[in-house]
């Protein structure tokens, strides 16, 4: 089944991942001022940086082949390529082909290396609350099958020389069928892991918190990315399955989708823990100050004004200092 020419769906591809590559490049931007505003280099969180850094890199590296890709095809080959720009951009074991696709391995790769030290962090240092380290194997194992199934399926595509036009082979599809699979069961499983925790001590937390902040904003940009990342790597699957020409569409696109899904994550989960410290720091300024108030208005000394009665029954009036009054009744000292 073919949807789309090859020609055509090249063209598109290069197009679409142009737009989303200058969106993430805005959003990588805002990752950066998110890692590293009002904060000191040695506090900024250098790891998520690095990965940061690197999906950046691999995302140019791959616009920039995907453009190669298309110029090669419409212009270099156009008329010396057997069969012109259509088999051209159907040769599964062209360069530009070949290290287009690695760069897409590598970028998911990357961004579940991410998501794992994520659960690495949030999990496996929390001990305690899941009682078991095998909460964490089940991830990890996923992540180093995604690596290998997407090496194997890169090297394939490299050697395919029984049917170099044709993606669909028996013997390379499986390994293609194989990778999305496990890269959508990693991202769920990881996604699941640490919303399920963040959600369980919001809930144990929630009844006992002084303060109206709240770690749910990060809970729904979890779930907003996991949401987006499942419905590309669905759709892809699909394409697979129904043997169509919108994967070659798809597969280009995820890249950038990939890095924006990711700096989406950093730049909310930054801004919300930002947010939860400045507004517990001013809950335990005011919560300061009114414990001192409250000590100086207890040891602030007191002034006692006693007033005397006294009354002369030889007399009609009450003498007041040094002058005589009406009776009042008081004589103050």
């Amino acid at each position: 089944m073919t949807s789309l020419p090859a020609d055509t769906s090249a063209l598109m591809s290069a197009a679409l991942e142009s737009i989303l590559y200058g969106f993430s490049i805005l959003m990588f931007i805002g990752t950066v001022w998110a890692l590293t505003y009002k904060r000191r280099m040695r506090d900024v969180n250098r790891p998520v940086a690095v990965v940061a850094v690197l999906l950046l890199l691999v995302s140019t590296a791959h616009i920039i082949m995907t453009i190669i890709h298309v110029e090669n095809g419409l212009v270099k080959y156009r008329d010396t390529w057997p069969g012109g720009p259509a088999a051209f951009f159907t040769d599964i074991t062209e360069e530009t082909y070949v290290i287009k696709h690695a760069l897409y391995v590598s970028q998911t790769v990357l961004a579940d290396g991410l998501m794992e030290c994520l659960v690495w962090q949030k999990i496996y240092r929390c001990y305690a609350l899941w009682r078991s380290i095998r909460v964490i194997i089940v991830p990890s194992l996923l992540w180093c099958a995604v690596v290998v199934t997407g090496i194997r399926a890169v090297y394939g595509n490299s050697q395919a020389t029984s049917d170099p036009g044709d993606v669909f082979a028996i013997d390379l599809e499986k390994w293609i069928i194989a990778f999305i699979v496990l890269t959508l069961t990693t991202n769920l499983l990881c996604s699941g892991l640490l919303i399920y925790r963040i959600w369980n001590i919001e809930r144990r937390v929630s009844k006992i918190r002084a303060s109206n902040s709240t770690m749910m904003p990060i809970v729904r940009v979890l779930v907003d990315a996991a949401v987006l990342y499942t419905v590309m790597l669905l759709g892809l699957l699909i394409c697979f399955l129904a043997e169509s020409d919108g994967e070659s569409v798809l597969t280009d696109i995820a890249v950038p989708v990939v890095s924006i899904t990711f700096y989406m994550v950093i730049i909310r989960i930054t801004t919300s823990c930002r947010h939860h410290l400045s507004t517990a720091s001013t809950s335990r300024t005011t919560e300061e100050m009114e414990q001192r108030n409250m000590q100086q208005y207890q040891t602030k000394s007191l002034e006692v004004h006693i007033s005397r009665c006294t009354q002369d029954d030889s007399a009609s009036t009450y003498k007041v200092g040094d002058e005589d009054r009406p009776s009042t009744g008081i004589e103050e000292i």
